[in-house]
């Protein structure tokens, strides 16, 4: 298994501000970047596996959705995880 609950939890306080609060928007738009850059790592190896490309392309819908909210929600909170998590705009 890629991501063990240690590692789900650090991701959590780190950028959620608690282990436990895993519904923050900062927390899930982190976790869906751990995701998604696992998945990127995947299909480097693996370029006909469609299943895996069809579902990293959900994640980063799901992700962009997150972060327009953020954006609405909280500009200053957006721009720093963008910065501290390496996404583009």
């Amino acid at each position: 298994m890629y991501l063990d609950k240690k590692e789900k939890q650090t991701i959590f306080k780190k950028h959620g501000g608690s282990e436990t609060n895993t519904g923050s928007t900062e927390g899930q738009i982190a976790l869906f970047t751990y995701r998604i850059n696992h998945l990127t790592q995947h299909l480097k190896k693996n370029h006909k596996d469609f299943n895996t490309e069809r579902s990293l392309v959900k994640l980063v819908g799901k992700r962009r959705s997150l972060l327009d909210y953020l954006k609405k929600k909280d500009i200053q909170k957006y721009r720093e995880l963008i910065k501290e998590l390496g996404i583009r705009k």
